[in-house]
């Protein structure tokens, strides 16, 4: 499961447009969501192009004849999105009011995201492959809206801005040659980059599960996804350390902890 970070990058940084501090986005809730984070652009300025490039994916595959093809799957998703909406008051108070969206993609690839502001995109893959239950499918679409909840496109394009003028300026500084400020670039996105990737996917898996479990679906779930996806990707993992998603195993592990937690959730929404 990838958000489109990568797509809106490079209108980004061309616009030039940024604005500097630190602060938290989110609410800590049951599962702990609240840390500071470097933000140098605009959540208005992110937003815009999120919804330009999501507008863009659509067209492309209307055209194509694979956007929303498979009105059962369309409902599924639309009925949990729904669900799970209010419950983002939670760790957010405005964001019951965004203009969520969520569409289908008929497709094999084995992937979801949410861009910035809220508009999801749901691959058939994902569900066929894996043959999501309704409480897995919540889990899924939960930790996709976390991203956005969280504002990690914003943090990770904000890292990038800040590392590119560091490199920049050390390199004018040391007097080094363009070669190895380019050296220092691929020793950033390396080691650097890919650590921040996976803890924005820890967060978005906490803060995923929580949603999901305030929603009435059963927590879990999210435990049988990272199994299934962990069979799917026999043979295929990469190491953990240079990797943009933390294995399969240790989601695992940290979600059967955070179980506890949110299973009470659950259980009262269940009751009402």
């Amino acid at each position: 499961m990838y958000c489109r970070r990568a797509i809106l990058v490079g209108a980004i940084l061309a616009s030039g447009a940024m604005l500097g501090g630190c602060e938290t986005t989110t609410q800590a809730g049951a599962v702990g969501g609240e840390r500071k984070q470097l933000l140098l652009i605009s959540s208005e300025q992110l937003n815009q192009a999120a919804a330009q490039s999501y507008a863009k994916l659509k067209a492309e595959a209307a055209a194509k004849g694979i956007l929303n093809t498979d009105r059962a799957l369309l409902a599924r998703v639309t009925a949990i999105t729904n669900r799970l909406t209010p419950q983002t008051r939670t760790f957010r108070e405005d964001a019951p009011g965004w203009n969520w969206e969520v569409n289908v993609i008929n497709s094999p690839q084995v992937n979801a995201f949410c861009m910035p502001g809220g508009k999801i995109m749901v691959y058939s893959g994902i569900v066929n492959k894996l043959n999501l239950s309704e409480d897995e499918l919540a889990f899924v679409i939960g930790h996709e809206m976390a991203h956005a909840l969280r504002e990690h496109s914003r943090e990770q394009v904000s890292q990038a801005v800040a590392a590119q003028t560091a490199i920049g300026l050390g390199a004018a500084l040391l007097g080094l040659g363009q070669g190895a400020a380019s050296l220092a670039n691929v020793g950033y996105e390396a080691f650097v980059a890919t650590r921040f990737s996976r803890s924005d996917e820890t967060e978005a898996d906490r803060i995923g599960i929580e949603l999901a479990a305030r929603g009435g679906y059963n927590p879990s779930a999210s435990v049988a996804v990272w199994q299934k996806m962990a069979a799917a990707n026999t043979g295929s993992g990469s190491p953990e350390f240079l990797s943009t998603h933390p294995t399969d195993a240790s989601r695992t592990q940290a979600l059967q902890a955070l179980l506890p937690k949110v299973t009470p959730l659950y259980e009262a929404t269940r009751r009402k």
